[in-house]
Formats: C-alpha cells, sequence, structure tokens
C-alpha cells in the first residue's frame, strides 16, 4: 500500500499501519510529488510495523544533491536493516523545475549517474569521480549501512527500462494497465538474478461506477498530459484512444479533454469497483510479471462519509488476507 493515507494525520497513522499489516499487506511504499516527502513515513513505518518491507517510488534524482539523497537513504536502511528499496526516478519537468528550482536536462543520464553513484557510496566507498551530470570529490558516508538498501529505477519506455535492467535491482512502473505489463517488461529481457518489478495501481474502492470514472479521468488527465507519460502511451499503442485528450488539453479545454477520456482506458487504468473486486483486479498485475503490486488508494463516496471505521473496513477488504 502507498502511504501516507489520504486525509489522516501522520501522527494518526500507527492504528492504520497495524490494519493494513493484519489484512496481509507485507509491503509500505511512499512517493514524493507535493505531499509528505518519500522518507518521513517510512521513517514512522519502521518502527511502527518492524517487520514491514518499505520502499520509496520515487525519490527524484534532481531535487537532493547526490550527497544528501545517499545520507538519506543510508539513515533509512540503518533503521530499517534489510528491509529498505530506494526507488529513484527522473520525475517531471514540473516537479523539479516549477516546483524545486533545479534544472530537469539530460534525465536518462541523470538517472544513471545517480544509480552509479549511489551503488559506490551506500557500500561505504569514498567516490572521487566525474559523471556526465555532476562531479563528486571525496565524498564518504560518515554511516554508512552495515546492509546497502536495493536500488530500483522508476521507468516508462525502453531506454530507462534497460538502464534499470544494467544498473539497478528492480524496476517501478506505472499508470499502466495489466495488459501492459508484457510490454514493458520485454524491454528488460533476460532480467538479471533476483531482479524486481514494482508497479504503483491506483485503486478506487467504490461501486459507484461515475464517481470513480470522473475521479480517474482528472487523474488520468492531470499525469499523461505530461511529455513523458504522453510519449509512454504513445508505445503503448493509445495514440487512437488518448489523441482527442491530448489536441483538447493542448488546446487549453480542460473539460473537453476529460470528456474525450474513453471508458475503456479509464476503467483499464485505474482499479474501482468493490474492494473484493478490485484486490482481484490488482491480482492481475502480478499474474501479469509485478513482483511488487502497490496499491495507491484513490478517496471515494463511502470513504469520505464513514471515516477512520470504514477505513479501517476497506483496507482490511482488499489486503492479500481476505
Amino acid at each position: 500500500m502507498t502511504v501516507p493515507l489520504g486525509g489522516v494525520p501522520l501522527s494518526e497513522h500507527a492504528a492504520l499501519l497495524a490494519t493494513l499489516t493484519e489484512a496481509g499487506f507485507t509491503d509500505l511504499w511512499s512517493s514524493e510529488v507535493s505531499g509528505s516527502d518519500a522518507f518521513t513515513p517510512l521513517t514512522l513505518a519502521s518502527v511502527w510495523q518492524p517487520r514491514a518491507r518499505l520502499g520509496t517510488a520515487i525519490t527524484p534524482v534532481f531535487t537532493r544533491g547526490p550527497g544528501l539523497l545517499a545520507m538519506t537513504a543510508a539513515a533509512l536502511a540503518d533503521a530499517a536493516l534489510g528491509r529498505f528499496s530506494l526507488g529513484i526516478g527522473a520525475s517531471s519537468p514540473v516537479v523539479v523545475g516549477d516546483w524545486n528550482a533545479a534544472e530537469f536536462e539530460k534525465p536518462w543520464a541523470r538517472s544513471r549517474d545517480m544509480l552509479t553513484f549511489l551503488r559506490s557510496a551506500l557500500a561505504g566507498e569514498t567516490v572521487d569521480a566525474e559523471y556526465e551530470t555532476f562531479r563528486i570529490r571525496r565524498f564518504r558516508l560518515e554511516r554508512p549501512p552495515s546492509l546497502p538498501p536495493r536500488l530500483l529505477l522508476a521507468a516508462l519506455r525502453p531506454g530507462m527500462l534497460r538502464l534499470a535492467a544494467t544498473h539497478a535491482d528492480g524496476v517501478i512502473l506505472n499508470w499502466l494497465a495489466a495488459t501492459d505489463v508484457s510490454r514493458a517488461l520485454s524491454e528488460i529481457k533476460p532480467a538479471p538474478a533476483g531482479f524486481e518489478v514494482v508497479a504503483r495501481i491506483f485503486v478506487c474502492p467504490t461501486e459507484d461506477r461515475a464517481y470513480a470514472r470522473n475521479a480517474a479521468r482528472r487523474l488520468i488527465a492531470a499525469y499523461l498530459t505530461v511529455p513523458a507519460y504522453a510519449a509512454f502511451h504513445r508505445w503503448l499503442g493509445r495514440e487512437s484512444e488518448l489523441g482527442p485528450m491530448w489536441q483538447a488539453w493542448a488546446a487549453g479545454d480542460r473539460r473537453g479533454a476529460l470528456a474525450a477520456i474513453p471508458d475503456e482506458v479509464v476503467d483499464e487504468l485505474v482499479v474501482h469497483g468493490s474492494p473484493e473486486e478490485c484486490r482481484k483486479r490488482v491480482a492481475r498485475y502480478a499474474e501479469a510479471g509485478v513482483g511488487v503490486p502497490v496499491m495507491a488508494l484513490l478517496p471515494t463516496p463511502e470513504l469520505e462519509r464513514g471515516g477512520s471505521a470504514t477505513l479501517r473496513d476497506v483496507l482490511g477488504k482488499l489486503g492479500p488476507a481476505r
């Protein structure tokens, strides 16, 4: 499950994480856009749920300097020994440039260089090297973790997918249907031994189909108009289905863009239905080759009306133990 859960203060997450564990969730993964940072929720989780696996999906490679990213990852790896995976990725020009005042340049090269640097730094080595996108002078962690975290790379199209296969311990997929998984994984075959496949899956557990589709359309329009995601879905073969949305969005017609997204695409990319139906649909990602299917819970009318008791009930029904 993606944490933190919406509408609940971090200070009140201990009971919810216990509910997730009881429901059979083994992994807690964070994200980092404009809500919580990627590390604070996992640091709390490392104490509250000392057996849970933890991961970032993702930490951008541009918004922290290499040394700071290594230090932050090392601290969490030390707190959650053997349970933490560091997922990094290029993110987007909006997050990197507009919100963090950094230059979004050469994302593939920056990702490669950060993976190479982190591999050495987290192993406790002194790094004195000039990479294509940054220069490091005699950096060495004072507290390298005794067991370095696994390094995962967020990837969409062939270039990043192949980079994950050659430089990372796993790949993080996002915004794809279960039927798209095989296309993505075909770019990393043969995968190295122990290579991990993670996917974030948006889940809206409500039988109010109109509500779920409206919420999903807003997300799809916000994400899949970003150039990297648009190119990803063109590569996946959705030019005809999403072309009208892209045209309306480019013309400034936001309402028209939402209306242009076909129901079929909405239903493929965002899981919705009863919690039991959602659980079954998420299982299809596992059947397609995703080793760690990570749910990202979206709000629903039931959750908004029912409060914490309803949330705990829904989490229990979503869990693999059911």
